[in-house]
């Protein structure tokens, strides 16, 4: 997922994408303990999607609070 689309998504829609990526890293990440994965470079991709839209969401509790600083 491009930071792109992640922006264009609500607070609300960020939080339930970070558990359903999160969900399915656990998943992958269980299957790959006992074989091997089709495509292993999904486990990376999915690490930095998670870590890309926690950003985003920090970027916008960084800029909710300092609006209400204002």
């Amino acid at each position: 997922m491009d930071a792109k689309d992640i922006r264009e998504l609500t607070q609300d829609e960020i939080d339930i994408e970070i558990e359903r990526a999160r969900d399915e890293l656990f998943k992958l990440r269980f299957r790959a303990a006992y074989e091997e994965l089709e495509n292993p470079g999904l486990l990376k991709e999915l690490r930095r999607d998670v870590a890309r839209m926690k950003t985003i969401r920090h970027e916008r509790e960084l800029r909710a609070a300092g609006d209400s600083d204002a």
